[in-house]
């Protein structure tokens, strides 16, 4: 059986303000594993990289993170979340400027290689603009460069419009041109074609993130899939997939510590799994860490019912909300551990997808309201913890 630190001892109970300092460390911890995704983003002036970067990540790292040039020509921004991280080609052009990007990122890939998997770049996006209509020399020999010197490229061709769901031709025909020159395009040989942006003018709707974001984790290590998962906005069911995963786990370990049925009295044995449950949670759907103090009250709000005892609150509220806890006798067996467990795991997930749909302010403002425990508890009332659970699986599969 896997012991939780901090787990009470038989017949003491958690308090709100134990399970807040413990939240707190928890978040630390599920903050830090996720390490950090690092991508490389390169395009002439215009050609839409900070509108590309906002679209899939939802968040202006250029702007918001902290600018540090690493090389001539690239400046590293790392946003405030630690999970994300841009190197930034700003005002970049080909020939000459290229060429001392290309040698200062030479240096920098060979440094990377003496550097832990998660601290090196993980992909590199080329862009280029459709309305550009062509693709010199010199933008073929830099894809080749970064190729060379261990990077994955993905090219990208950005502002393509359509119209009634047909790509506009000239960019197709634009696309089949540089597959055409027998480049290293990342991952399959070919040129995503994207538009970020709705056009207001021809209505020319957004397009093409997805595959982007497939591609994408299609070249990055294994290590730097979970700093990704968190940091991107565009696939609920890939963050969703990864939480079904760790609320099993959670679920196992609670059947483990059930395994000889538990009095009620020590029902906060049961607590300390769960905490780290819900920090992993809100890690893997990319809440900001800046938050983690009020992630932390809201947390050990929800579990004590913000004035019961922990395992008492288990015992008396949240246990009526699964299958067999409200016949549980004054023992908790295995299967109403690990039921509950689920039930708390798959309502908070609930509450972090609806958290991070809503603007950072009002984001914010949510996380520091008593509306975090309302919505919670809700969730925990609408019951079929069995089939819900296996439909969040399924929905991550999509």
């Amino acid at each position: 059986m896997t012991i939780e630190p901090g787990t009470p001892a038989s017949g003491h109970d958690l308090s709100r303000a134990d399970l807040e300092g413990m939240f707190e460390q928890r978040l630390a911890e599920a903050f830090a594993a996720l390490g950090t995704f690092n991508l490389a983003v390169f395009g002439k002036t215009g050609a839409g990289k900070s509108t590309l970067v906002n679209a899939i990540f939802g968040r202006d790292v250029a702007r918001t993170g902290v600018g540090q040039p690493v090389t001539k020509g690239l400046v590293y921004h790392r946003h405030p979340d630690g999970f994300l991280g841009l190197y930034d080609s700003e005002g970049f052009e080909t020939g000459t400027a290229g060429d001392v990007i290309l040698e200062g990122l030479k240096t920098l890939v060979a440094d990377h290689g003496a550097r832990p998997v998660d601290q090196r770049i993980h992909a590199a996006w080329y862009l280029v603009r459709w309305s550009d209509r062509r693709f010199e020399g010199a933008q073929a020999e830099f894809v080749k460069a970064l190729h060379a010197v261990g990077l994955p490229v993905i090219v990208v061709m950005a502002q393509v419009p359509t119209r009634d769901g047909v790509i506009h031709p000239d960019a197709l025909e634009f696309a089949r041109y540089i597959e055409g020159l027998g480049l290293p395009l990342a991952p399959r040989g070919r040129v995503v074609l994207t538009n970020a942006l709705v056009d207001d003018f021809s209505g020319a709707p957004v397009f093409g993130l997805q595959q982007l974001l497939d591609d994408t984790y299609e070249v990055v290590p294994e290590i730097a899939e979970r700093a990704l998962t968190a940091a991107q906005v565009l696939d609920i069911g890939r963050k969703k997939k990864v939480v079904a995963g760790i609320v099993n786990q959670a679920a196992v370990i609670a059947a483990g510590i059930g395994a000889t049925p538990i009095p009620f009295a020590d029902a906060a044995l049961l607590i300390p799994n769960q905490v780290t449950m819900i920090a992993r949670i809100t890690a893997a759907y990319g809440l900001p860490p800046s938050r983690s103090r009020a992630m932390a009250a809201a947390g050990s709000i929800v579990l004590t019912g913000g004035a019961t005892m922990a395992g008492k609150y288990a015992v008396t509220n949240l246990m009526k909300f699964v299958p067999g806890g409200a016949i549980a006798g004054s023992a908790v067996s295995a299967t109403v551990a690990a039921s509950l467990t689920k039930a708390v795991g798959l309502a908070w997930s609930r509450v972090c997808e609806y958290a991070v749909s809503l603007p950072a302010d009002q984001r914010d403002r949510f996380l520091e309201s008593g509306e975090v425990t309302e919505k919670f508890v809700g969730f925990m009332k609408a019951g079929g913890v069995g089939s819900a659970l296996g439909g969040l699986g399924r929905k991550g599969r999509q």
